[in-house]
């Protein structure tokens, strides 16, 4: 996670993100005044602030923001039960705003989801937090559909193997045999080898021999 030292004003700040609908969550609504100023001097539109967590997972379904700030000010646990709840609700990236560095707390906030943080709160921090956040949720998201490619691959492959062994023991033939037995009856059925495999693992066919 990063932050930028920079003090640049909001104008001029070049974005390499399209405006954003951002949900500011903090124990103290009051404190979340200056992080809207700065977020909608930025072009970025703040749909609503949480205090508390039953707040915010209410605010993430009436309003599905496209990421999330929270403050982390005088009640560290409060902050973290925010991110958690944010975290485990919300489509987009979470970033932490801090009032002092604290390695410690950027370590718990990391292990409830949150993608960047922030100090010290000025437009150009804010803006790279919000670019690096983005980025690095695109990142994740494309990782986890792989992953579910990948997992999807695998469980095809132990279907029709599963398959395979049921016919290969009920037609007493070797493996090849019996995975042309669920080939040739898919293509006689217009139906997949996987969707023909899972019904004779569920023994709903046991595809008799020609």
């Amino acid at each position: 996670m990063d932050s930028t030292t920079t003090g640049d004003t909001a104008e001029g700040i070049a974005s390499a993100v399209e405006p954003l609908r951002v949900l500011a969550a903090n124990e103290d609504r009051a404190a979340l005044a200056e992080l809207r100023r700065v977020l909608e001097a930025l072009g970025h539109e703040v749909s609503a602030l949480a205090v508390s967590p039953d707040e915010a997972a209410r605010a993430i379904a009436e309003e599905e923001p496209d990421l999330a700030f929270v403050k982390v000010r005088d009640d560290e646990e409060h902050a973290l039960g925010l991110m958690t709840e944010i975290s485990s609700y919300a489509s987009g990236p979470v970033i932490a705003l801090l009032e002092v560095e604290d390695p410690g707390l950027v370590a718990a906030a990391a292990e409830k989801g949150i993608f960047a943080y922030v100090r010290p709160l000025e437009p150009a921090t804010v803006q790279g937090a919000i670019e690096v956040a983005v980025r690095r949720h695109a990142d994740a998201e494309r990782l986890e559909e792989k992953v579910d490619q990948l997992e999807t691959a695998l469980e095809r492959r132990a279907t029709i193997e599963r398959a395979k062994g049921i016919l290969m023991e009920r037609h007493d033939v070797d493996e090849r045999a019996a995975f042309e037995l669920l080939r040739d009856h898919a293509r006689r059925h217009s139906a997949k080898v996987v969707d023909v495999a899972r019904s004779v693992a569920a023994g709903r066919a046991l595809l008799p021999r020609d």
